[in-house]
């Protein structure tokens, strides 16, 4: 991904937050001349086994997702293969009536992350359902209600041979976060209070990060 020097996040941990907040990536990775490259939107975690504080560019940093063994992605996923997941964050139309300056263009602002990493397929009911239970706990945590699975493990069980579940290692990430750093402070504070005013979710969390720029 090419990120203008500009547009670099701050540290690491706002790469961290935006994987975290938004889990849902996209999987792409190489398949057969024929078939082209395979594209999957599928959750994607932490791996609470990973403990060390991770380096600027994520390396090093374990991952794990999980995907349908009909998908035809799995099948073409191999060990030792190197893989893109595209992160999605906040992003909004900047439209030039809120510059208020002539001339201008319009524009769209957006974060993202790409991570890169090498696959390491599991086989095992075990391994595959301990990947399950770790993305329930993660997202209840964050997202749901701190539902209690353990009546419900039996029915995993029996859905789990469809699964298939794997650990990404990653090598390097690279964050985008592109929110009108070239403009003048006055006119960054216009997009800001456009966006907070607009009563969107979306357009809330961009003017938010924004805000957090130095």
């Amino acid at each position: 991904m090419f990120v203008p020097s500009h547009y670099r996040q701050p540290d690491t941990s706002w790469m961290v937050d935006l994987m975290r907040s938004n889990p849902l990536a996209l999987m792409v990775s190489n398949g057969p001349p024929e078939a082209g490259p395979f594209a999957t939107h599928l959750p994607v975690i932490f791996d609470p086994e990973g403990t060390e504080e991770p380096a600027e560019d994520l390396a090093g940093l374990p991952l794990l997702g999980h995907l349908n063994r009909a998908n035809p992605h799995w099948s073409a996923l191999e060990d030792k293969a190197v893989v893109l997941l595209s992160f999605t964050g906040p992003h909004a139309y900047v439209s030039p009536t809120v510059y208020d300056v002539t001339p201008a263009a319009p524009t769209w602002n957006f974060t993202s992350v790409h991570v890169h990493g090498v696959v390491e397929k599991f086989d095992s009911t075990e391994e595959t359902l301990e990947v399950v239970q770790a993305t329930v706990r993660a997202f209840e945590t964050k997202f749901g209600n701190n539902w209690d699975m353990t009546d419900s493990l039996d029915y995993f069980r029996k859905i789990v041979p469809g699964v298939g579940a794997f650990r990404i290692r990653v090598t390097k990430a690279e964050g985008m976060f592109k929110l009108s750093q070239e403009q003048k402070p006055e006119i960054r504070d216009r997009v800001v209070q456009s966006f907070a005013g607009r009563g969107c979710t979306r357009h809330a969390q961009t003017a938010t990060l924004m805000s957090r720029l130095p």
